[in-house]
């Protein structure tokens, strides 16, 4: 068989094979194409209102194993959404097909200089300096692309490379230091450059003209087989090389013996042409794999974009749960702040009156400060998760914060609201303090608005000890009404989002159905149970238990006098548990149920000489209310000790309970400490120790230096007003720098403690705190306490990693200050 004839047969063979890899490398480029379309329908929302975020473009594109993407401007621009930054090798072809509307591959390198192949569909996102992007892009690796295209293939006598028109290469099976075909033929026609050149120069015009190119190449006794196309969606050219050293050895090894070389050629072509056939079938069964590989990598990538579609639409459902209740949990304490300012305005004749509205204003304010880092933290909207900030809290400051934040809303529906607190073992415990108030404050908030004008609203809490473990106490909550009830069909689904009865009571009540649901999530989160019982027309009870840890009681001067008390109230629990605590501080004390009964022990003391100092009346007895009460027993015993015990607020009633005879008043739930402040202010004690305690704490930090960094002059104007009532010596400096120089400067020991913004020019806080730390003198060590409006926990654990000592979030608590200082200072 002659040289043409195996040429022919090659060239033949060559043609259907670049024809294969060709329609290969279009199924590919097309699928991934596909893939970065939908990647970019992702991004645009699919549909919805707004555009998809940069987690979810990352989550569908690594779903599909791309291992980065990016946006592209019309300017030609990369931003990347991750992955390794990358840059285009030839991007102008890329940047005009894109303008076009076309889809496009390319080539680029990543930061590490390896090679990326690149996928671009149109795609409008918004990108960070504000304009439109272009393109959406996302990249393999080279090395990826060579294996899914067979180029790295040992079974196959032949091999394939993608280059460009300049001969740079795109894609290659084999390994070599040149970075361009072109080279490759240099070497391969050694000191034949001219033919080298004569070939690049032809294949380069067949490429420019868009032909194929098919031609022998003959370099000593070397002959192979080139044969090159154009490839879709790109511009590339696949180029297969045939080598005929095998055919070559045969045909050389011949017989002179015509016969034999007949025989000898034929067995020869067959046994090529077997093995061409065997060749091709093995690639084409492996095409067919890759083919249901690829099916089943499509399948796939449907099932992981149908999955990242419900978690965006889970995570989106979450985001709007949580920023709905928060509106409504906002509102709640914004509503009381509002109220008693207004009343505070009102009242500015009564100094007293003021304090009492502004102690009240301030506690509504800390709840709504820790409402409003809560929507702050969007990692927690993100993720529907759920963190604690557990700490020392004290119950009876809870619940006065809770009482004063429902007063305005129970006043304005003209209900009847009480508070109690019975069979307190513990006043303060371990606890969330935000999240507990969020819990009750939702439940009375419905208790509220699902009760008719006239109703009653009650929050109690009570505790018993915990035999099995006696660090702990387990909490009651109860939460009770006598508004509209729910149905028990109503009752299995009430803790589910945005769950409301079906029912035309509930129709133009307002409310998003979260709150619920919220309620249920932080009381699982606390490890506690939640229950409610509830009937038709008659009402809702709310059960919160939760085992909470003790914490170390607050040392209280009980110096009082051993008076006889009477505590008058027609809650029987009531009046048992004041009794217990007023005989635990070392006062006489005694109950009863009506204004009868009390009358007559009060007259039965004074036959005995032995009056009571003090008459504790609650709102109602079993036979009138308290003002009336008041009024027949100062009518018919005289006296003047006698106090009203109430949940409401005092404003409203003091005129007329002046009138009736009350020269006092006890907000309840009624707790020890409740019961302790009261008599200390009865007894004309609080005044004079409170004064004498606090010029002992303010001697503490007085004539102390203090260095404060702070770049912003109003806030540095509030923090030296604020701070001024601790006497201490204050140094204000812009920023970082000037600080760690102007504590370099200083003599040791100068300053006491430096407290330090975060976000500042020129240096922020916390390279100020490293520099500082690092400086070679004995205070070195000095105290750093952070000053920030950045409050959440990886903020504090910023600070503390750099260096500091503590941290302060802003607004400035006065009391917060003091207490940090007072701890690090010397």
């Amino acid at each position: 068989m002659s040289e043409r004839t195996i040429e022919q047969i090659g060239a033949a063979y060559m043609s259907g094979m670049n024809q294969q890899v060709s329609l290969h490398f279009e199924t590919i480029i097309d699928l991934r194409l596909t893939m970065a379309e939908s990647i970019a329908h992702i991004a645009q929302g699919e549909g919805s209102a707004g555009y998809g975020s940069k987690e979810e473009i990352e989550y569908g594109a690594k779903a599909r194993n791309f291992f980065c993407a990016a946006l592209y401007s019309p300017e030609g621009e990369i931003e990347m959404i991750f992955g390794d930054p990358v840059e285009f090798n030839h991007p102008e072809p890329f940047l005009e097909s894109l303008k076009n509307g076309e889809r496009k591959a390319a080539s680029a390198v990543d930061s590490g200089g390896n090679g990326v192949i690149l996928f671009g569909v149109p795609c409008e996102y918004p990108m960070s300096d504000g304009s439109a992007s272009l393109a959406m892009v996302v990249g393999l690796s080279s090395k990826y692309m060579g294996e899914v295209l067979f180029l790295e293939s040992d079974s196959s006598p032949m091999y394939s490379f993608v280059i460009r028109k300049d001969g740079s290469y795109v894609v290659r099976d084999q390994g070599g230091k040149n970075e361009s075909y072109f080279d490759q033929l240099y070497k391969i026609f050694d000191g034949q450059s001219e033919a080298a050149y004569s070939y690049i120069q032809q294949l380069m015009a067949a490429m420019n003209a868009g032909e194929e190119y098919s031609v022998i190449l003959e370099s000593g006794e070397s002959r192979q087989h080139l044969y090159c196309t154009s490839l879709p969606y790109c511009e590339w050219y696949l180029v297969t090389i045939l080598p005929f050293e095998g055919l070559d050895r045969a045909i050389s090894g011949m017989s002179s013996h015509w016969l034999v070389i007949v025989y000898a050629s034929s067995l020869a072509v067959i046994a090529m042409l077997l093995c061409i056939f065997f060749q091709y079938l093995g690639v084409f069964r492996k095409q067919v794999s890759e083919l249901k590989c690829v099916n089943t990598e499509m399948d796939a990538a449907r099932k992981a974009a149908e999955k990242a579609r419900k978690e965006a639409e889970h995570a989106n459902a979450a985001k709007q749960e949580f920023l709905s209740s928060m509106s409504h949990d906002i509102r709640t304490p914004m509503n009381a702040i509002i109220g008693m300012t207004s009343l505070a305005a009102a009242n500015t004749h009564d100094p007293d009156q003021v304090k009492e509205y502004l102690r009240k204003i301030a506690l509504s304010s800390k709840h709504l400060l820790g409402l409003i880092n809560d929507v702050l933290d969007i990692s927690k909207i993100e993720s529907g998760k759920m963190t604690l900030n557990v700490g020392p809290m004290s119950l009876r400051e809870s619940m006065d914060s809770i009482v004063n934040i429902i007063q305005p809303q129970v006043k304005a529906k003209k209900q009847r609201f009480n508070a109690a607190a019975y069979e307190i073992l513990s006043e303060t415990v371990c606890c969330d303090g935000v999240r507990l108030n969020q819990v009750l404050i939702n439940l009375l908030g419905n208790a509220v608005k699902f009760t008719p004008e006239g109703g009653a609203v009650q929050v109690s809490v009570y505790q018993e000890a915990l035999p099995e473990d006696a660090a702990c106490v387990r909490t009651h909550f109860l939460v009770s009404d006598t508004g509209i009830g729910m149905s028990k069909e109503y009752q299995k689904q009430i803790f589910e989002s945005f769950s409301r009865e079906d029912d035309t009571r509930v129709q133009k009540t307002e409310g998003s159905g979260l709150g619920m649901t919220i309620t249920k999530c932080i009381v699982d989160t606390m490890g506690g149970s939640i229950s409610v019982r509830s009937e038709q027309g008659r009402g809702s009870e709310f059960h919160v238990v939760l085992d909470l840890a003790k914490a170390a009681e607050q040392e209280t001067d009980m110096t009082l006098p051993g008076w006889n008390i009477l505590v008058a109230d027609d809650d029987e629990r009531l009046c048992i548990n004041a009794v217990r605590s007023l005989q635990s501080i070392g006062m006489c004390a005694e109950w009863c149920q009506s204004t009868e009964q009390a009358m007559e022990l009060i007259a039965e003391r004074c036959r005995w000489n032995d009056g009571y100092q003090m008459v504790l009346l609650g709102g109602k007895l079993l036979d009138m209310n308290g003002m009336e009460a008041a009024r027949q027993i100062r009518l018919r015993c005289g006296g003047d000790g006698l106090v009203l015990l109430s949940a409401c607020d005092w404003s409203g009633m003091e005129a007329e309970a002046r009138e009736a005879g009350i020269s006092g008043f006890i907000s309840r739930p009624l707790f020890r400490s409740t019961l302790v402040d009261a008599l200390k202010v009865f007894a004309g004690t609080a005044g004079e120790k409170t004064a004498k305690a606090q010029a002992a704490a303010d001697r503490t930090l007085r004539g102390k230096r203090i260095l404060l960094a702070e770049d912003n002059e109003l806030n540095w104007e509030v923090a030296k007003e604020l701070l001024s009532v601790l006497e201490m010596e204050l140094d204000w400096v812009e920023n970082g720098q000037i600080c760690a120089a102007k504590f370099e400067e200083s003599p040791v020991g100068y300053y006491d403690a430096i407290l330090m913004d975060v976000r500042m020019p020129v240096m922020d806080g916390y390279e100020a705190t490293r520099a500082i730390r690092s400086l070679e003198r004995e205070d070195a060590d000095i105290p750093i306490i952070a000053m920030t409006a950045d409050a959440f926990s990886e903020d504090i654990q910023k600070c503390l990693a750099c260096g500091m000592n503590d941290h302060l979030a802003k607004p400035i608590d006065i009391q917060a200050v003091s207490q940090k200082l007072k701890r690090y200072v010397k």
